[in-house]
């Protein structure tokens, strides 16, 4: 059927309104289009070009070289060491478990550090790098490198890890170092970044931990490119961080070397101490252990043979145990009454084996008694009747305030753990912790180091230095950080009176040179080396013991001295736990080690009575060859 010309008019029209309206809408699409790729392109170009930077380039922090640690002569006592660890990022692996296998196939993974590293991997964000094996060699590092593509999110890299040359010499002193723990973040409200670095380390006990900002150093950082699966492709720059601060100490590796020596298989400790300055040149705690176990983490074989050690190697008994100072106590006792004005050198006091306080009898060690005694002959032979009869007239208040101004019942300001400031009771002390009143008998066995009367090894060197010199010599343990010298002090007067302190010190003087003295037997006849001391027995059950007795209800032995007594240079405390008696183990001790730290070396035979230079040169000859099998390691110096 035939269309009209109307009708074909009619129908073009209308074609071509609808014609207009796509072309409309289609022109505004374009124009909408266009203008929102010029909004990006060209208006937001260069927060897309940032976004897509952050996508390619990742910074990362480097850890900064951890100080070291020296002893007084240069000898490193704590240092660095490169080592070869791989690493993965949770984030960048994809299959965790995948990776591993094919990891586990190129190189030897411990089963232990592995399920460690799940462990850490779980309680980390998947963005931070978790180590999967750590002081892997060269050729492992190669194998990983060039089977990359295959490991998505494993990145090896070159760290350093803490290195203790002198191993057991030091541990007690410097301690040792290890991976970041969650306790060691929780000690921060916020932690910084620089302890989310993979198996970053920090101190965990002695200087290390007390000295950690110190050691730490600042973290630099670098920006590395990264491929779609997280692989570094190459490193585009790098800022260098700042090392931690070296930190020299005051001992002297070479006396430290010979005390740990000298104690062998005893469980004991030993601190020397230089009058001058209060510089600790040796505090030694014997059995030790390795701090290098400690480093990457110890085994649970390794941990559990030192911790169920009766020994306890782990313990810094110079600082941390309490012992009664037994008669080592007794110049504390004689001082405060001098001071109090309640003794004279001449006074006398009869011993006759026993002390009547009431009902209750206080015996002499010396069953048979010591008859009458003065101030020095009472130091001499160490009768315990006379303070027994001082204490009752001096009164523990007094006793308790001399103590203190001695040094004792002070936790002394040193950057080792667990520093204990023993205990110096008196009555306010009675009645707030015992809920008790003080009684007669508490003095009497307070006049003699036992009771309540609990001291370190350190607190004793202290003791016997301030007794030497009149001053308040107070230790140090740091002598410089960066080259800088730390300040030292102790050199105020104590205020006593010099003729009540001679009246002591000749006291001690004639414990180890008069034939009746306590400590004879271990007397030094070099004339310019003479020694002044005192020994000391604590007791650990309420009787006199022996050897015979189980080891660990053996009384402990103890001495303190100074040498020379004529210009007195170092102060020396020995504690030998479960050693019987001060005179007999404790002394001998302390005779060895006041001599080489005098001499600086192995001193001469005719320093020695001539009845022990025999003895003395096989001693010599033994320790010598175990020091020179440890030096074969050759410790570097600075």
């Amino acid at each position: 059927m035939r269309r009209s010309p109307k009708e074909t008019a009619e129908s073009a029209r209308r074609i071509t309104r609808r014609g207009l309206v796509l072309g409309g809408l289609q022109l505004g699409f374009v124009s909408t289009l266009g203008l929102r790729m010029h909004h990006m392109q060209v208006d937001q170009a260069d927060e897309f070009r940032l976004l897509a930077e952050e996508n390619r380039i990742n910074i990362r922090l480097i850890p900064p070289s951890r100080g070291r640690i020296f002893d007084r002569n240069g000898v490193v006592i704590a240092d660095n060491e490169p080592t070869y660890r791989i690493t993965l990022t949770r984030e960048d692996a994809g299959d965790v478990a995948t990776v591993i296998s094919h990891l586990g196939q190129l190189v030897e993974l411990d089963e232990n550090d592995l399920n460690r590293a799940l462990a850490e991997m779980e309680r980390t964000p998947p963005f931070i790098p978790v180590t999967i094996a750590e002081r892997v060699s060269w050729e492992d590092i190669s194998r990983v490198a060039v089977n990359a593509p295959a490991l998505p999110g494993v990145t090896t890299e070159v760290g350093l890890s803490r290195v203790y040359p002198q191993k057991e010499l030091f541990a007690h002193v410097a301690g040792y170092v290890g991976p970041v723990s969650e306790r060691d973040l929780a000690r921060y409200e916020d932690p910084p970044p620089l302890l989310r670095i993979p198996r970053f380390q920090v101190g965990k006990v002695g200087v290390e931990t007390r000295h950690e900002q110190d050691l730490r150093g600042t973290a630099g950082a670098k920006r590395v490119e990264v491929n779609a699966v997280g692989r570094v492709m190459r490193e585009l720059d790098r800022r260098e961080g700042e090392s931690g601060s070296d930190i020299q100490l005051t001992v002297d590796t070479d006396l430290q070397d010979y005390i740990q020596a000298r104690l062998g298989e005893e469980s004991a400790s030993v601190v020397v101490l230089d009058l001058e300055k209060g510089d600790v040149l040796a505090i030694a705690s014997a059995p030790s252990y390795n701090p290098n176990l400690f480093v990457r983490g110890i085994s649970h074989t390794d941990f559990d043979a030192l911790n169920t050690n009766d020994h306890r190697p782990l313990a810094s008994k110079t600082v941390q145990d309490a012992y009664p100072p037994g008669s080592t106590f007794k110049m504390v006792t004689a001082l405060a009454a001098l001071d109090a004005g309640l003794l004279a050198p001449d006074d006398t006091v009869y011993c006759p084996g026993h002390y009547e306080v009431g009902a209750r009898s206080f015996r002499c060690w010396k069953r048979r008694g010591h008859g009458h005694m003065n101030l020095e002959q009472s130091l001499r032979e160490s009768c315990d009747v006379f303070y027994y009869d001082l204490s009752l007239k001096v009164g523990i208040e007094r006793i308790a305030a001399m103590a203190r101004r001695l040094g004792l019942g002070v936790a002394h300001d040193i950057p080792m753990s667990a520093v204990t400031s023993g205990l110096v009771p008196d009555k306010a002390w009675k009645v707030r912790e015992r809920g008790a009143e003080w009684v007669i008998g508490d003095s009497v066995n307070a006049a003699i180091g036992q009771g309540f009367v609990l001291t370190s090894p350190l607190q004793l060197a202290v003791m016997a230095a301030r007794v030497a010199t009149g001053r308040s010599v107070t230790p140090r343990l740091v002598r410089s950080i960066d080259g800088v010298e730390t300040p030292w002090r102790g050199g105020t007067d104590l205020g006593l009176n010099p003729n009540h302190l001679l009246q002591v010190q000749r006291g001690m003087f004639a414990v180890s040179n008069n034939r009746r003295g306590s400590a004879y037997s271990s007397r030094i006849i070099a004339d310019n080396m003479r020694l002044a001391g005192k020994t000391g027995t604590a007791q650990v059950v309420s009787r006199i013991t022996s050897e015979a007795d189980p080891w660990e209800d053996r009384d402990h032995a103890l001495f303190v001295n100074f040498a020379p007594f004529d210009n007195p240079r170092i102060a020396v405390s020995v504690v030998v736990e479960h050693g019987v008696g001060g005179s007999r183990t404790a002394a001998p001790i302390a005779r060895d080690v006041t001599l080489q730290a005098l001499y600086g070396e192995d001193p001469p035979l005719d320093a020695y009575p001539a009845k022990d230079r025999g003895r003395i040169k096989t001693q010599q000859e033994k320790l010598s060859s175990q020091r020179r099998a440890r030096k074969s390691e050759e410790p570097s110096r600075a």
